[in-house]
């Protein structure tokens, strides 16, 4: 699914450089669920921007489903952006003035869908998150936690092959981030890639592996329980 080989990137003011990832390499496969931790400035959020095709990286390679990316166009890159990959962002990042349902049928506009089909798969994403009652919604009128789960309904409604979560829990509670966690564990269940940066270490445990970034690098590998140094998992994340 995504395969990167040491990849750096490298943000330069006048004054200074600050390298954000370096010499980073990781292999997910389909159908992994991988928690992303470490501290804050470690890098974490560099790596899912990278891989979102977000942001640009100086050097390394990048393949995402045996395509190097890192060539493309702008008007490529978001179009794989649209159709293979799915973002859920701690602050949600709904937009104010229209209701859920338009929402999450935004991203599908792009993608010129029939508008029989955008509705099909926006109920059917709003059902399997719990709100297909709030959908004439606004964001202002629903909780966190409800908006929260219509950012993933927004993510999942395309049918995207990974799913990039910054934070998907860190603006709720104990309860409501216990819920989020379940329905991305169902998410997964059903073939999605997921790839979560928590600073939640009973929700990393919860993973079927973890990676931990220090300095952006990968310091720490957890696999069922079981902890490797980057030098020793080489052939694990490679």
């Amino acid at each position: 699914m995504i395969e990167m080989n040491n990849i750096s990137k490298v943000f330069r003011t006048d004054v200074v450089e600050t390298h954000a990832l370096r010499a980073f390499s990781l292999r997910v496969e389909p159908g992994e669920f991988v928690a992303i931790t470490g501290h804050s400035g470690s890098g974490k959020t560099t790596f899912l921007n990278v891989a979102g095709l977000l942001e640009e990286f100086d050097g390394g390679t990048y393949h995402l489903e045996g395509q190097d990316v890192s060539r493309l166009s702008d008007n490529e890159r978001s179009r794989i952006r649209n159709e293979k990959i799915g973002f859920i962002f701690q602050g949600f990042n709904l937009i104010p003035d229209l209701n859920i349902y338009d929402n999450v049928d935004a991203p599908l506009h792009y993608r010129r869908m029939p508008a029989a089909e955008r509705h099909k798969r926006i109920t059917a994403a709003l059902e399997r998150v719990g709100l297909s009652s709030r959908m004439k919604h606004l964001p202002s009128q629903l909780s966190g936690g409800q908006q929260q789960r219509a950012a993933i309904a927004r993510a999942i409604c395309g049918s995207p092959r990974v799913i990039l979560a910054d934070e998907p829990t860190g603006n709720l509670d104990t309860t409501m981030s216990e819920q989020i966690m379940e329905l991305l564990q169902s998410i997964n269940a059903g073939g999605t890639t997921i790839l979560m940066v928590t600073h939640n270490p009973e929700l990393a445990q919860r993973a079927h592996r973890q990676v931990h970034i220090v300095d952006g690098r990968i310091d720490q590998i957890h696999h069922f329980g079981t902890v490797q140094r980057a030098s020793a998992a080489a052939g694990a994340s490679a």
